[in-house]
């Protein structure tokens, strides 16, 4: 009975994901990032100048700033 409690309690080994688990994960985190910065690049096209200066962007800073390759203004600037 102890040793079926033991392995009931305790599995001998837990099984870590596989390479091509791994994989699958990345990929869909991409495509899923790819999806959200067009959504948030359309938003922004969306948005008259004034507002867009408002929050410290021009017109053509809109794809660096959604893809982190530019800072806003009241932010530090990325190195």
């Amino acid at each position: 009975m102890s040793a079926t409690l033991s392995t009931i309690v305790r599995p001998a080994a837990i099984k870590r994901p596989g390479a091509l688990t791994q994989l699958f994960s990345a990929t869909f985190e991409r495509i899923v990032r790819y999806f959200v910065c067009r959504a948030a690049i359309a938003t922004l096209h969306a948005l008259d100048d004034r507002a867009l200066r408002d929050i410290g962007l021009e017109r053509s800073e809109i794809e660096a700033a959604v893809y982190e390759l530019i800072a806003l203004s009241g932010q530090a600037k990325m190195s």
